[in-house]
């Protein structure tokens, strides 16, 4: 796409292009690449932008003073060992819209940093994928750390309603709406019956197909007939995710429970444009999945991480309960 010069620096055009829209409270991409990647540090940091000095003196009375721009200038992070992201580099705001984004947005270069390109696989086999990579890539593959720096790139973009631009081209704009799966991570256990009753206030027909194992690890059905069904996983873990590593041990614990949604037809998981149906049951569940998650941090305090390995904010999920306000209950 030609405007993609006008996104970044022309010696950055031919890298995944990812564009983020400038909004409060989101995390900046360094505490997001650490959820992703182990080794994430700043081969140059970003230059603090200085202030415009104020103009004194009678020769420059009545002029206008020049807006400040107190944002900081690019810098490059490294990401993984051979990979990193350059900028942010400010986006015009005529551009952002032709991208999919109103309002202030900002432009990062992911690629190599030592100048080398990086091989490329073989055709994918399908052209279909919840991401649009094998669309964006029909000619060959990513791979290895290329590879998981394209899909961490879709995450933040899927998270952060933003775009990424594959190879400087090809245009993916992952729909925030169609992340629904939560996972609570807390210091306590739930005993089953106590989440059936949580479950139950929300699909009246939810049951557990079975008796726990022994180690006390127990799933949870609730099944309706129209819109599929939501799982409940509840296990202790020894290792949690990446996102969790920079907070303190006290704010999450071992015991996990993984929300989920699984739909009447499971292959429309895996495609980029879904049909009607599918989206229409995927925003009740989603609804409902926020709702469980929101009764269960309640009564178990813990941090949740969403399906893209990121820390999900209450607020967050109270955003996702507002999508759907009018359906209180799933169709049973």
């Amino acid at each position: 796409m030609s405007y993609v010069q006008a996104l970044v620096p022309s010696e950055h055009a031919s890298n995944h292009v990812l564009v983020l829209p400038e909004a409060p409270g989101h995390p900046p991409l360094t505490e997001q690449a650490e959820a992703w990647f182990a080794d994430v540090r700043w081969l140059k940091e970003p230059q603090a932008a200085a202030a415009a000095r104020p103009m004194r003196g009678a020769r420059f009375r009545g002029m206008a003073a020049p807006q400040e721009d107190l944002r900081p200038g690019p810098g490059v992070l490294g990401i993984g060992t051979e990979h990193g992201a350059a900028g942010p580099f400010p986006v015009a705001a005529q551009v952002a819209p032709q991208v999919g984004i109103e309002g202030p947005a900002s432009a990062y270069a992911l690629g190599r940093v030592d100048g080398m390109f990086d091989r490329r696989g073989a055709r994918p086999a399908s052209l279909e994928d919840r991401d649009g990579i094998a669309r964006a890539f029909a000619a060959g593959l990513p791979e290895g750390e290329e590879l998981r720096l394209v899909q961490f790139g879709v995450a933040v973009a899927r998270k952060r309603a933003g775009a990424l631009l594959a190879d400087g081209r090809q245009l993916l704009r992952p729909d925030p709406a169609s992340a629904v799966d939560l996972t609570l991570y807390s210091p306590q256990p739930m005993a089953s019956a106590d989440l059936l009753g949580l479950l139950r206030s929300l699909v009246a027909t939810a049951d557990a197909p079975s008796p726990g194992a022994a180690d006390g690890a127990y799933r949870l059905v609730a099944a309706t007939p129209y819109d599929g069904a939501i799982t409940v996983d509840a296990e202790r873990v020894d290792r949690v995710p990446r996102a969790l590593a920079g907070l303190d041990w006290r704010e999450y614990g071992p015991h996990a429970f993984r929300v989920g949604w699984s739909p009447q037809d499971p292959v429309e998981l895996q495609l980029e444009q879904a049909s009607g149906v599918h989206v229409i049951a995927r925003s009740r569940m989603r609804a409902l999945v926020a709702r469980l998650m929101l009764l269960l941090q309640t009564r178990l305090g813990g941090v949740v991480v969403d399906d893209g390995a990121f820390v999900a904010s209450t607020a967050e999920i109270e955003g996702r309960t507002d999508e759907r306000r009018t359906t209180a209950r799933a169709w049973v």
